[in-house]
C-alpha cells in the first residue's frame, strides 16, 4: 500500500510537470520547501532547523533534524556536544552540522493542508521565474501568438503558458485585431509585475521588419546580405536599405524574390503594408540618390549634414510624398536632412545669388584697391569739399592768404564767389562817437533800402567837402 502511494505520488509530480512545463527537480526543490514549513507548524518547535529530502525514484519523504556540534550545549533545539555527535557519524569537528533523521510517522491533517498551500505557492513562484528565464532570452526578437482579448488601452495576446500585452503605442493604427487572429510580434522587453513577468510585445517597432526580413530571406539570415537601415512609419510605408560584399550578388534581388514572392510574404504578414528595398552605398549622394526613389533626381549639394536635392519640376510631387512621406523615410534612412527643390525654384534663385555675389566681389575689389594706394585710407578726408589754407609765395602782393581745394579734380562745380562790396564807411572818417550806438545796446539791422539812403547821404558830404 505503501509502495503504491509512493508511485502515484511520483505520478502525480510528473503529471504536474508536464502540465506546467517545469522541470521534475524543480517540482520536487518546491515541494522539499513546502514539507519543511509545514513539518515546523506541526512536529517541530520554530527554533529547530529541519531539512526534507524526496527521493525521486521511490518518492519516499525523510525528515533530518539539523544541529550544530560545540564543546558544550547552551541549546539543545540547534547544539549537539561532540561526544553525541561523534555516536552518530564518526569523524565530525566542532562547528559543524550534523544531520539526525526525525521522520515523523503522520505529519497530520493541519501539516499535508499547509504543504498542499506553500506547494501551489512555491510551484506559481517557479512558473514565473521559468517564463521570465524563456523569454529574457527572446527579447528582441519574433514570436507567434494569438489573440484573446481586446481592451480599450491593450490586446492580450496568449504566448503558450503566458500572456503578452499590446500597448496602445505599440499598435499599428490601420490595423484591425480580432480575437484568435495569429500574429507575429516583436518582444520589446520583460517587465516584473505583481503578477508575474510582463512581455511587452509591439506590431509597430521598426525592427519587426528587420527580423521578417532575417526569418522570410535566407542571403539575410547567413549573412550573405546586410540589412543596413531600417526606415519605416508602421502600417503605411517602410524604406529599407541592403548591401553585400560579395560580388556577383544582387541584394536588392534577393530581398524581392522570383516575381517578388520573398517581399510579398512580409507585406502580407503586415497587412499590405509598402516596403522599398534599395541599395546602400558609401557615398552619401548616391545613398540619397536611391533612398529617395522612384523619385528622379537632378543635383545633389552636401553641406554638413544637410543635403539639396534638385529635382525635375515634374518630379517633385513624387519626390516628396504623399504629406511628406518619401522625404521623411529617406532622411531617417540615410540619417541626412533632406532638402528638396525643383528645378525651376533653383534656377529662379540663381540670379540673386550671381548678383549678391557680384556685389560681394565688388566690395572686396574696392577695398583691395583702397589698401593698394600709397596712402592709407584712414588719413583720406571725409568728403573732397574740405579745405586747407596754403601760405602765398614771397613776394606776392596778395595781403590775404589764397584759399585752395585740397584735391586738384573736384567732380562737381564750385558756387562763383561775388566780388566783395565796399561800403562808404570804409573810406570816410570814422563816425564820432555821439554817434555811435552804446555798447549795452546793440544797433539792430536795418532794411536794406534803408541803408542805401544811408550811403548816398554819406557820398554827397563827403563830395561837398573836396569841393569846398
Amino acid at each position: 500500500m505503501t509502495r503504491l502511494m509512493k508511485t502515484e505520488f511520483m505520478a502525480a509530480i510528473t503529471q504536474l510537470s508536464a502540465e506546467r512545463r517545469l522541470p521534475k527537480g524543480v517540482i520536487l526543490t518546491a515541494l522539499e520547501s513546502a514539507l519543511v514549513s509545514a513539518y515546523k507548524k506541526d512536529s517541530f518547535s520554530p527554533e529547530q532547523e529541519i531539512s526534507v529530502k524526496i527521493d525521486p525514484e521511490t518518492g519516499g519523504v525523510r525528515v533530518y533534524l539539523q544541529k550544530v556540534v560545540t564543546e558544550s550545549v547552551s541549546n539543545p533545539y540547534r547544539e549537539i556536544s561532540l561526544a553525541e555527535a561523534q555516536n552518530l557519524q564518526g569523524g565530525v569537528q566542532v562547528g559543524e552540522i550534523v544531520e539526525m533523521e526525525s521522520t515523523p510517522r503522520n505529519a497530520g491533517r493541519i501539516a499535508a493542508q499547509t504543504a498542499k498551500q506553500v506547494i501551489l505557492q512555491r510551484l506559481r513562484e517557479a512558473e514565473r521565474h521559468a517564463t521570465y528565464e524563456e523569454f529574457a532570452s527572446k527579447e528582441g526578437e519574433i514570436v507567434t501568438g494569438t489573440v484573446q482579448f481586446i481592451e480599450p488601452r491593450q490586446i492580450r495576446v496568449g504566448l503558450g503558458r503566458t500572456e503578452g500585452i499590446v500597448p496602445l503605442d505599440e499598435q499599428v493604427p490601420n490595423e484591425r485585431y480580432r480575437i484568435g487572429q495569429r500574429l507575429k510580434l516583436y518582444v520589446v522587453e520583460i517587465v516584473h509585475g505583481s503578477r508575474g513577468p510582463q512581455v511587452i510585445l509591439s506590431r509597430s517597432h521598426r525592427n519587426l521588419l528587420r527580423r521578417l526580413f532575417e526569418l522570410e530571406i535566407p542571403e539575410i539570415s547567413n549573412g550573405v546580405v546586410e540589412l543596413k537601415a531600417v526606415a519605416r512609419e508602421a502600417g503605411h510605408r517602410s524604406k529599407v536599405a541592403v548591401a553585400t560584399s560579395q560580388e556577383g550578388i544582387d541584394p536588392v534581388g534577393c530581398c524581392i524574390g522570383p516575381r517578388g514572392l520573398r517581399i510579398q510574404s512580409i507585406v502580407n504578414e503586415l497587412n499590405s503594408e509598402k516596403i522599398d528595398v534599395v541599395q546602400w552605398d558609401g557615398d552619401p549622394k548616391t545613398l540619397i540618390r536611391n533612398a529617395l526613389g522612384p523619385a528622379e533626381v537632378a543635383s545633389i549639394e552636401l553641406i554638413e549634414n544637410t543635403a539639396t536635392v534638385v529635382v525635375p519640376d515634374n518630379q517633385l510631387s513624387l519626390a516628396i510624398g504623399r504629406e511628406g512621406q518619401n522625404a521623411r523615410l529617406a532622411a531617417k534612412l540615410t540619417n541626412y536632412r533632406i532638402d528638396i527643390r525643383s528645378a525651376s525654384a533653383a534656377e529662379a534663385e540663381k540670379p540673386s545669388l550671381e548678383g549678391a555675389s557680384a556685389v560681394e566681389a565688388e566690395k572686396v575689389s574696392l577695398e583691395q584697391a583702397a589698401i593698394e594706394e600709397s596712402q592709407p585710407v584712414s588719413e583720406l578726408p571725409s568728403a573732397p569739399s574740405e579745405l586747407q589754407l596754403v601760405e602765398p609765395p614771397v613776394g606776392s602782393e596778395e595781403e590775404e592768404p589764397a584759399i585752395a581745394l585740397a584735391y586738384s579734380e573736384v567732380l562737381f562745380e564750385q558756387p562763383e564767389e561775388k566780388p566783395q562790396i565796399r561800403f562808404a564807411e570804409d573810406v570816410l572818417p570814422r563816425i564820432s562817437k555821439e554817434e555811435k550806438p552804446s555798447r549795452g545796446k546793440e544797433a539792430k539791422p536795418k532794411a536794406s533800402k534803408a541803408k542805401s539812403k544811408s550811403y548816398k547821404r554819406q557820398e554827397i558830404h563827403f563830395e561837398d567837402e573836396i569841393g569846398q
